[in-house]
């Protein structure tokens, strides 16, 4: 494998990652059933990024949203810029 394939997966990667957390946001203001095959596997992809930004980054009282997916896009997205940046 050379330079420009693991260049393009690492891409990939992290661009269905984005992608799946968008899904994610865009889900979550409609109703659907969570233990859905789908539903399930979006879930069990961004459930480990989202889950301890939500611990670190407090839900205001007053308004009540979740911000952790903004903050996991923009950490995925310099993330692997660094990543690329460092390897090629």
């Amino acid at each position: 494998m050379g330079i420009g394939e693991t260049y393009q997966i690492i891409n990939i990667a992290f661009e269905v990652l984005k992608f799946l957390i968008v899904i994610r946001v865009i889900l979550s203001y409609f109703p659907h059933n969570p233990d859905g095959t789908i539903i399930r596997f979006i879930y069990d992809l961004t459930e480990p990024i989202l889950s301890p930004l939500r611990r670190i980054i407090p839900v205001p009282a007053s308004l009540p949203l979740d911000f952790s997916p903004i903050v996991a896009y923009i950490l995925l997205e310099v993330l692997e810029r660094v990543l690329l940046q460092l390897i090629f």
